[in-house]
């Protein structure tokens, strides 16, 4: 099994692991939160998607939420200092889902919790401040960013930390308040991210990671490719597409059977500007691009906010072993700063385990990264995912740097 390879391997080279880390994490920028999809089959293990500005803190355990009030406290107070008291909390406009204003209020009780003032708000005018109810009946008060006429002519923030994913772009609105600290940055949104950068760097860490702990780089890699100039209206891009997709199957079942593998490959097919799992379809061949139905076409035509999927990304399919009261699952880790912060384990009864999970319907279960700890002298060991979601960070960074995103005021 592939866990108890990597487990037993990290061990073996903690000192060297711990080392190559932190010389990774001391010479790059690293954003106050993140979290990572992990995927785990029994023979690969490997993270298949990366949030920057995550929306599920609601959904981490308790134990976790009360040690990520510190690990909060110490991200802000070492990177921007303790004088740092007023926060502006810059949010998602989608008013209506209860689930994520309870994701909201607990970010915001992270925050005030090591006594620091925190007001939420949005990238647009409002009328006057609106009062929301989360899904668990808590209250957030929702302010306009706009600097005339809203908050900010009352309230100066020394901080401003994001949590709307910039889908759009804003840039009438970020020209306004440019004097102002933003982490992360918008720069990291998905009006420029890319997928396939962030696997690109993931995937190169593993190999160093993998070199360390001398272990094959198979066993957490996953297999990405980029397709560029999609066009889900045109017969002759979809035949494209499906050609590289039975390229990528051909070269997954030659490395499967050279590895006594069994599983039958598969793929996915991505957004590579992606978020809230749209615009993501299984596929177990080219056949299946050439023939999807209106439903599997308008569903690759449109992402967040009605942009057009223009590239997508060809990601080797990872099956998940896991399983929470008989349903498919799979760990979902968070960090704040390069500590990992909380998780969860996302289940869906009425998806197998080789599908997408980050689907309606989806219902969360307890994970702890408190129960993954196993404390070994002179660096806590953390359980393979939690490595896995820390290679996911050190990419991030790395992608943040390929884009010139500005961390003003970090130290």
């Amino acid at each position: 099994m592939a866990k108890l390879t990597l487990h037993k391997q990290t061990l073996a080279n903690m000192n060297e692991i711990c080392a190559w880390f932190a010389n990774k994490k001391e010479t790059l920028s690293h954003p106050i939160y993140s979290s990572y999809d992990i995927r785990d089959s029994g023979y690969k293990i490997s993270n298949v998607d990366a949030n920057i500005f995550p929306a599920g803190f609601n959904n981490i355990c308790p134990t976790d939420k009360e040690t990520s009030i510190g690990l909060m406290e110490k991200y802000i107070t070492n990177h921007y200092g303790a004088a740092v008291k007023n926060i502006l909390l810059v949010t998602e406009e989608h008013t209506n889902n209860a689930y994520y204003w309870e994701n909201v209020h607990t970010i915001r009780n992270l925050i005030e919790a090591g006594g620091r003032t925190v007001k939420v708000a949005i990238p647009r005018d409002l009328p006057e401040p609106l009062t929301i109810t989360s899904s668990a009946g808590n209250e957030v008060i929702l302010h306009s960013a706009l600097k005339e006429g809203s908050l900010l002519k009352t309230f100066t923030p020394d901080l401003i930390i994001s949590n709307n994913d910039f889908s759009e772009a804003y840039e009438d609105w970020a020209k306004t308040v440019t004097e102002f600290p933003m982490n992360p940055p918008r720069e990291l949104g998905w009006y420029q991210r890319k997928k396939s950068t962030y696997f690109k760097y993931y995937n190169q860490l593993v190999n160093e990671f993998a070199e360390i702990t001398k272990i094959d780089p198979f066993i957490m890699r996953v297999e990405t490719e980029l397709f560029e100039n999609f066009d889900i209206a045109d017969e002759a891009s979809r035949n494209a597409l499906a050609e590289r997709v039975d390229a990528m199957l051909g070269r997954l079942r030659e490395d499967y059977k050279s590895r006594g593998i069994t599983q039958e490959p598969f793929v996915f097919v991505k957004n590579n500007a992606g978020t809230y799992g749209l615009a993501v379809i299984r596929v177990g061949s080219g056949a299946e691009v050439k023939e999807w139905s209106y439903k599997s076409r308008k569903k690759m035509k449109a992402a967040k906010g009605g942009r057009d999927v223009e590239e997508v990304i060809i990601q080797e399919g990872i099956p998940s072993i896991v399983e929470s009261d008989g349903a498919s699952a799979e760990p979902v880790i968070y960090m704040i700063g390069t500590e990992l912060a909380g998780g969860f384990l996302r289940t869906h009864a009425e998806k197998g385990n080789t599908d997408s999970l980050n689907s309606p319907g989806a219902v969360y279960k307890r994970l702890c990264v408190s129960d993954l700890a196993i404390n070994t002298p002179g660096c806590p060991q953390e359980n393979v995912y939690g490595w896995t979601a820390k290679l996911g960070l050190l990419a991030i960074a790395l992608e943040a740097q390929e884009l010139h995103a500005t961390f003003k005021g970090y130290k």
